[in-house]
C-alpha cells in the first residue's frame, strides 16, 4: 500500500489520529496483577502517568491501558473493577498532560465508555465485539477506534501457544482469521463504526500454535487485502520464546525474538506494534523502516 494512501489513517475519538504511514508503536501498560509480562508493575496512576511519559520519551506512538490480563487461564475481571483500575490511570495520564492516543484493552461496553470519557480514544477488543453485544454500537456512539481481534477462544478455555495437547484446527489458518477478521469488520460497519476507525489485529498467541503463529505472521499481506491496517502483537509472547529459544522461556527472556518477529512483520505489512520494549523497538524498526526501501524520504 503506499504511503500516503488514507486507509492508513487510523481516526479515533477527541479528534486523534494515527497516520500508519511508518511503524508506529502501541506502549503497554496493563494496570493489572496477573498480566503475563508485567503484572503488578504499578501501584498508582502516578506510576502510570510516569511510565507513560517514558514511553513516549522512548518513542511511542500511543498507550493501551488494560485492566484485565488475557493470557491464558486468566480469571475475568469484571466492569466495575476494571473501571475502577484503568480509569484513575487514563485520568492521570491525561493530567500529566500526555496528548498520545490512548487505547482500552478490554471486551466490555461499560469499560469501554468509562475509558473514552475519561481521555481514551479508542478500544482494543481482544474478543472483536462478540463478548459484549452492545460494544460496537458503543464505539460508533462514542467515535472511538477499535481493534479487532481474531480469537478461538476466552483467555478461560485457552493455552500457551506451545503447550497445545491438540492444536487449533484451521486448515488454512490464514484464510479462517481473514475470514473471521471480515466478517467483524462488517458487523463494525453495520453497527455504525466508520471503517476508517477499525485496525485488524491477527490475535497472535490466541488459540494458535507456534507454527499458525509464524504463518500468520509471513502471510500478513494476505489480512492486508481487507483494506484495514494490522496491529502486530507478539511481544514477549510463548511462541517467539519457542521459535527464538527453541525451549520453555519466560517473558524476560524472550526479548531478542520479540524484536526478531516484530522485524519479520514489519516488512510483511503491519504497521502497529503493540509491544513492552519501546525504545528497543523503535531503534529497531527505524533501522529496517530506513532500510527497507518502502519509505518515503521527504
Amino acid at each position: 500500500m503506499h504511503a500516503r494512501d488514507a486507509t492508513l489513517v487510523w481516526r479515533m475519538a477527541h479528534g486523534r489520529s494515527l497516520t500508519l504511514d511508518r511503524p508506529r508503536l502501541m506502549a503497554i501498560l496493563n494496570v493489572t496483577p496477573d498480566s503475563f509480562a508485567d503484572g503488578g508493575r504499578f501501584t498508582s496512576p502516578a506510576d502510570v502517568a510516569d511510565a507513560a511519559r517514558r514511553a513516549v520519551d522512548a518513542g511511542a506512538d500511543m498507550l493501551d491501558v488494560g485492566g484485565e490480563s488475557t493470557r491464558p487461564g486468566a480469571q475475568r475481571v469484571g466492569a466495575d473493577e476494571q473501571i475502577g483500575r484503568v480509569v484513575p490511570a487514563i485520568e492521570a495520564v491525561r493530567r500529566a498532560g500526555i496528548e498520545a492516543p490512548i487505547s482500552v484493552d478490554t471486551t466490555l461496553a461499560a469499560v469501554a465508555v468509562a475509558a473514552l470519557d475519561a481521555g481514551a480514544d479508542a478500544v482494543n477488543d481482544v474478543s472483536a465485539g462478540t463478548e459484549d453485544p452492545g460494544m460496537l454500537a458503543a464505539c460508533a456512539r462514542c467515535g472511538a477506534g477499535v481493534v479487532l481481534m481474531h480469537r478461538l477462544a476466552p483467555p478461560t478455555a485457552d493455552s500457551y501457544s506451545d503447550k497445545y495437547d491438540e492444536a487449533p484446527v484451521y486448515g488454512d489458518v490464514v484464510a479462517g482469521v481473514r475470514a473471521y477478521l471480515e466478517q467483524r469488520l462488517r458487523a463494525a460497519v453495520s453497527a455504525g463504526i466508520d471503517a476508517g476507525r477499525v485496525v485488524l489485529d491477527p490475535g497472535l498467541g490466541f488459540g494458535k500454535t507456534v507454527d499458525q503463529n509464524l504463518e500468520l505472521i509471513s502471510r500478513t499481506g494476505e489480512l492486508l487485502t481487507l483494506g484495514r491496517p494490522v496491529l502486530s502483537a507478539l511481544s514477549r509472547k510463548s511462541f517467539v520464546g519457542r521459535a527464538g529459544l527453541g525451549r520453555d522461556s519466560s517473558p524476560g527472556e524472550r526479548l531478542a525474538g520479540t524484536l526478531a518477529l516484530s522485524v519479520v512483520h514489519q516488512l510483511a505489512g503491519a504497521r502497529l506494534f503493540r509491544v513492552h520494549d519501546v525504545g528497543e523497538h523503535a531503534e529497531a524498526l527505524r533501522a529496517v523502516w530506513a532500510a527497507s526501501g518502502d519509505n518515503e524520504k521527504k
